[in-house]
């Protein structure tokens, strides 16, 4: 059996507040648990007027509330800029609250420009290579599992309750697999940013995997953005808009969603066209029937059985249609 879980960035279309883009995230959210999806995940982007996304942990708590059984998350906090002990806190605070329901993913991800990674550190300096002694913390913390001879034993990361958030790292390649997998953790591909080095990273995640109070065994999924219409074409169309999204984002320049009118009297470059084409490695776009054959092509490829998917396109309506299209596909 395909699970299916979503990951929203809140992206922000031309024309629309923030506000309402989080409002039409609690509804896609509670549309995606009658539709059957497995998990519903919110991304941390920071001083970008296009992703409003910012605080995954407030949107975790929002919509754990308005929803009953699907699992919440975070796809992931940047945890290079904080402190293991308060994520955990945080996390386990989410898990009193909604039991047996909460994902913690983290992501090594500086989380934007020099000057906004020192925005959220207040000025300190952090390294990024302090990532896997930050990732174990958290590990440590979570299953009440300090060693005698850490420098916080003792420390217990607050409410004290028996369950404990799913915890799962987000990667690109083969070091984040082997990370997870050293770790017993669950590893999450980033298809949607680099489909290069799939196949392998997930190949050293299930052979390097060491059981742990988090999984018995090896658990894995993929990113990818989908685009799921009645037609090809339509699909295609519909895709105009993330296309230009993209092409821009990757420029550093306006990052909300253009709609399809702006996205067709866009004055592409050569370049701007190749870059486009790369782009569409990371994703899946089409028919029904385009899509589902993709998409297990896929899972057969990194033997695993759970796909986490992005739509950003314009139109709310056009999203929540392809999702309900891509549920009906598998669940």
């Amino acid at each position: 059996m395909i699970h299916l879980s979503i990951l929203d960035q809140a992206p922000v279309s031309k024309g629309e507040s923030p506000v309402t883009t989080l409002q039409h995230s609690v509804e896609l959210a509670q549309l995606s648990e009658e539709w059957g999806y497995k998990r519903y995940w919110f991304a941390e982007h920071h001083s970008t007027k296009g992703l409003a996304s910012t605080a995954p942990e407030i949107l975790i708590a929002r919509i754990a509330a308005q929803t009953n059984t699907i699992r919440v998350g975070s796809g992931g906090v940047l945890l290079p800029q904080y402190s293991p002990f308060k994520v955990a806190e945080t996390f386990r605070q989410l898990e009193a609250l909604y039991p047996n329901r909460i994902d913690l993913g983290v992501g090594r991800s500086p989380g934007g420009t020099t000057k906004t990674r020192l925005a959220l550190t207040d000025g300190v300096k952090k390294s990024l290579t302090e990532f896997n002694r930050q990732l174990q913390d958290v590990s440590y913390f979570l299953t009440d599992s300090l060693p005698p001879d850490h420098p916080y034993a003792g420390i217990k990361a607050a409410p004290l309750i028996d369950t404990a958030p799913e915890l799962w790292v987000l990667g690109l390649g083969e070091n984040s697999a082997r990370r997870a997998a050293q770790q017993g953790i669950g590893y999450v591909f980033g298809h949607f940013i680099n489909p290069e080095r799939g196949e392998n990273a997930f190949r050293i995640y299930r052979e390097s995997f060491r059981p742990s109070a988090h999984f018995s065994n090896p658990s894995a999924l993929f990113t990818i953005f989908v685009i799921c219409a009645k037609t090809d074409e339509e699909a295609e169309e519909l895709a105009l808009s993330q296309d230009l999204w993209l092409l821009r984002v990757g420029k550093g320049l306006d990052s909300r969603v253009p709609s399809i009118e702006e996205a067709k009297a866009h004055p592409y470059t050569a370049s701007d066209k190749k870059l486009i084409e790369e782009n569409r490695k990371r994703m899946v776009i089409g028919s029904p029937t385009t899509v589902k054959q993709q998409l297990l092509d896929l899972t057969g490829c990194y033997e695993t059985n759970e796909i986490m998917v992005l739509c950003n396109v314009f139109d709310f309506e056009a999203k929540k249609e392809s999702y309900e299209r891509l549920a009906g596909l598998f669940l």
